[in-house]
């Protein structure tokens, strides 16, 4: 009999992932749905950047380096320069690209955590990336979700935990601006959370993955900023999925303290290699180029003005925030499940926020995934399913 590891039970299906062989399975039965749940853009992959790839295209194919290519992790310094105003980051041994933010987050524990030890535990909030917590106990550690809450503008504050629960903890990962609610951080924030983790011994982990999707005057500061040009016991993961319209390319980085990205260089041999040298060729292009950056940020906008607008005039309880790819609003009655169902038959796929960790009960997050034109006809939609009773009308209590 094939056994398997009995953490697979322990964090159980991917809610996110259950829900999208839903949507498949009603379109295959030839229903049309405007698919808000998944953050995959409709907008096309800038110009530049695919052609950037099919010229780097060889006709003998290599195994890529392990570490990435300089040229990239050079693109990667420079963009955190002109963006942060972080001139400290050395392309050498400050930085790793990687196949997305995701596979950072989830291999950044197997070179950290002694799963004998009593500091193994992952922090991380809650709403939040489930990620966080699955690679946690995938790696032998224990995941610790800190239950965040609206009136506290769904912060993670590490110097509100007891002491021992910082003295458990190995990583923390935050998450600002945040997936799924969009709430926002300063710079006096991060400050703070970095003096808390440096105090406990924690390695503080921010994921930074919606850093260039913002809507306000002040542009989302980053962890690196916070360190005074010392990174030691912080990293930032990055990721050009949002930024550069690059999803399906899996391409990121994992920047910040040299002995943790050392770490992270020696486990990666065990599972295999950096990216594609094309998909690498076709990142440096985007990290270099800022414009197409701006032009999406633009779009992005534009989709979020119809969803607010909308959810605003029919009454629902939307989170006032300038920044992510998210939308996150109140469910009527506290039912986010039972709304979300109720919105699949007026043809709009929303995620119940309770996918993101029990904390997220009573919520649902839209991704500004379809077009300005198909958000238009997504509400169109919705509103009929409100005239006619298929989905629950928010009430001033909720």
């Amino acid at each position: 009999m094939v056994t398997r590891n009995p953490r697979l039970d322990e964090i159980g299906a991917y809610a996110l992932e259950e829900l999208r062989h839903r949507v498949s399975a009603l379109r295959a039965e030839g229903a049309h749905l405007s698919d808000f749940s998944i953050g995959d853009p409709d907008e096309p992959t800038p110009a530049f950047v695919r052609q950037a790839l099919l010229d780097a295209v060889d006709p003998v194919s290599n195994y890529p380096t392990t570490y990435g290519h300089a040229d990239l992790r050079a693109a990667v310094a420079g963009f955190l320069h002109r963006r942060h105003g972080v001139d400290w980051v050395d392309p050498a041994t400050m930085v790793l690209p990687t196949a997305g933010s995701k596979e950072a987050i989830f291999h950044l524990p197997f070179a950290i955590l002694d799963a004998t030890a009593d500091k193994r535990s992952i922090v991380w909030g809650d709403p939040g990336y489930p990620v966080y917590g699955r690679s946690a106990l995938l790696a032998g550690g224990r995941s610790d979700p800190v239950a965040l809450q609206a009136d506290d503008g769904w912060l993670l504050d590490l110097g509100s935990l007891d002491a021992d629960r910082l003295d458990a903890t190995a990583i923390a990962w935050l998450n600002y601006p945040h997936n799924p609610t969009g709430a926002e951080a300063d710079l006096a924030y991060w400050r703070d959370q970095v003096a808390v983790a440096r105090e406990y011994d924690i390695l503080l982990a921010s994921d930074e993955c919606y850093q260039e999707v913002w809507f306000g005057d002040t542009p989302p500061p980053s962890v690196l900023e916070a360190v005074d040009g010392d990174p030691t016991g912080v990293v930032a993961t990055l990721s050009l999925s949002k930024r550069s319209g690059m999803t399906g390319y899996r391409s990121g980085a994992l920047v910040g303290d040299p002995a943790v990205v050392r770490t992270q260089r020696l486990l990666r041999p065990n599972f295999g290699t950096a990216s594609q040298d094309f998909v690498q060729a076709a990142a440096t292009a985007a990290w270099c180029d800022d414009d197409h950056v701006v032009e999406r940020r633009s779009t992005f906008g534009a989709k979020r003005a119809v969803l607010d607008e909308f959810l605003h005039e029919v009454g629902y309880e939307v989170l006032d925030s300038a920044a992510t790819f998210y939308v996150w609003f109140a469910a009527p009655g506290g039912d986010d499940v039972g709304h979300a169902e109720a919105l699949l038959d007026a043809g709009v796929v929303a995620s119940p926020g309770r996918s993101f960790g029990p904390a997220g009960h009573g919520w649902l997050r839209l991704a500004l995934v379809p077009t300005v034109a198909d958000c238009r006809a997504a509400v169109a939609g919705w509103q009929a399913g409100l005239d006619d009773g298929r989905v629950p009308r928010p009430t001033a209590t909720t």
